[in-house]
């Protein structure tokens, strides 16, 4: 139901205490209202799921603790490293970083129970927004981006969509005609003579934009109907700037990759970000859907759009980068779960890698960035931010310090590498726990498949962003 309708009915509870509709219905049909009560007898069972999937989830990080606590998680490795000394600096490391670890999983855990999405604007006091798509080679998939957004329930005059073709080569300039036509006086068409690079064509659409608030979209993307409300309803808060909305996988059933893909994504956004949103931190908010405060985003425009590092012009993070001078400008980020689009993934291994090497050269340069910013942040949101940045990062050099181990000492004990495979199933299988709170599949298997595929297919990707973090290809799809 739209928000805003003109209807006068109430919930009430039966002497069972079951949910009933009560009041005059107006507008309401007996349709409608079947859906209403199908939809709290949905939300009943969805909340009974929650509960149970919450105290399994509870155990499981208990027993987790407790395996730590003993280590029993340890023991081959103690082992190893009483029979060869210098494994100690190894082993030892990685033991007080796995405690580390757990003890960040526990704090991410209990602000993920606790999150909830922020209320949605509505009909009524909907801000003028602005949407820029921008686009490149994109084909047809731009118009149905295109008509996600102009179909999206929202006040059509408080509505504007720019699209912008950033020199596209082949009939992407084409589609955007055939979209402009399709909604007459709602798209304007903006097109650059040759590519320009991403960044610079949502500079023009900021400049352009004439909404309180312009949001972001990726031309391979389609957002819900309801998505636009959703990322609207933070902003009443004017403290922040930016609202990152949660990204699924558009084209997952076309392959392994993008099914495996799409668990990643899901647990990154209803996890990470949720977790970050606790703390009004979200590192990055996504490209594919984000919704900035205008006012904002122009105060650093031009910083954003000429940013260099290391003297080279910066060509892709433009997501990542344009949330770090946000929040450098003392102005919170948060994540809105309802805020929902679906993009399109890579499909093959070459376009995973390559999208991976654009995801990690950015990481890099804007955790280097986030160093001197995070001092500008509040204390609490300063404390935890440091805590939490510092355990995350530790990771590359204890896992890589330890696949190196591993390796080693498979030579000599072969069932290593038996147990290498079980503790990552299990680690998986755990983690998956989360997905099935956030969403009832059974693609979860796809994100224990996915846990190996990265391990030894994947391992190279940040080494070799780190050492070519110059480079400046955009390494698009």
């Amino acid at each position: 139901m739209e928000s805003g309708s003109p209807t006068n009915f109430a919930v009430e509870n039966d002497v069972g205490g079951n949910p009933i509709l009560a009041g005059t219905l107006d507008s309401l049909t007996l349709e409608k209202a079947q859906t209403f009560s199908h939809e709290i007898a949905q939300e009943e069972a969805r909340d009974r799921w929650d509960w149970l999937l919450s105290g399994v989830i509870l155990v499981g990080f208990a027993l987790l603790v407790y395996e730590v606590y003993h280590y029993a998680a340890f023991d081959p490795l103690v082992a190893a490293a009483e029979e060869h000394r210098w494994m100690r600096f190894i082993v030892r490391p990685t033991m007080l970083w796995t405690i580390m670890g757990t003890v960040l999983l526990g704090f991410r855990t209990i602000f993920w129970l606790r999150y909830r999405p922020f209320p949605p604007a509505s009909f009524e006091d909907a801000p003028p927004i602005t949407v820029i798509i921008p686009a490149y080679n994109e084909g047809p998939m731009v118009m149905k981006s295109i008509a996600s957004v102009a179909l999206a329930l929202y006040p059509k005059e408080r509505l504007e969509i720019l699209v912008i073709d950033d020199g596209s080569t082949d009939d992407t300039w084409r589609y955007i005609k055939q979209s402009a036509a399709q909604f007459p006086g709602r798209i304007t068409p903006i097109r650059f003579p040759k590519n320009r690079g991403k960044r610079d064509a949502l500079a023009e659409g900021f400049a352009k934009a004439r909404g309180e608030i312009v949001v972001t979209i990726d031309s391979d993307s389609a957002i819900d109907p309801r998505a636009l409300l959703a990322v609207a309803g933070p902003f009443r808060d004017p403290e922040i700037g930016a609202v990152a909305g949660k990204v699924a996988v558009y084209n997952r059933r076309r392959g392994i990759i993008p099914r495996m893909l799409h668990v990643r994504f899901i647990l990154s956004f209803d996890l990470l970000r949720a977790v970050e949103s606790s703390y009004r931190t979200v590192y990055c908010c996504p490209g594919a859907l984000t919704a900035y405060r205008t006012s904002v985003v122009r105060s650093v425009l031009e910083r954003w759009s000429t940013q260099t590092f290391w003297g080279v012009p910066c060509t892709y993070g433009e997501d990542r980068a344009l949330t770090n001078f946000i929040l450098e400008a003392g102005f919170h980020t948060v994540y809105q779960r309802t805020a929902i689009v679906h993009t399109v993934a890579p499909e093959t291994y070459g376009k995973l890698c390559k999208m991976f090497l654009r995801w990690d050269r950015s990481y890099i340069r804007e955790e280097i960035r986030f160093q001197s910013i995070v001092w500008k942040r509040p204390l609490i949101p300063r404390c935890i931010a440091l805590c939490e940045r510092l355990i995350t990062n530790l990771r590359y050099p204890v896992n890589y310090a330890i696949l190196f181990l591993l390796i080693y000492l498979a030579f000599g004990k072969p069932f290593m590498i038996l147990r290498l495979l079980t503790a990552i199933g299990i680690m998986s299988f755990f983690n998956m726990l989360y997905f099935l709170r956030s969403e009832r599949s059974m693609d979860f298997l796809y994100g224990i498949l996915y846990a190996y595929f990265g391990f030894f297919t994947l391992f190279w990707i940040f080494p070799y962003a780190f050492f070519t973090i110059r480079a400046r290809s955009w390494l698009t799809r």
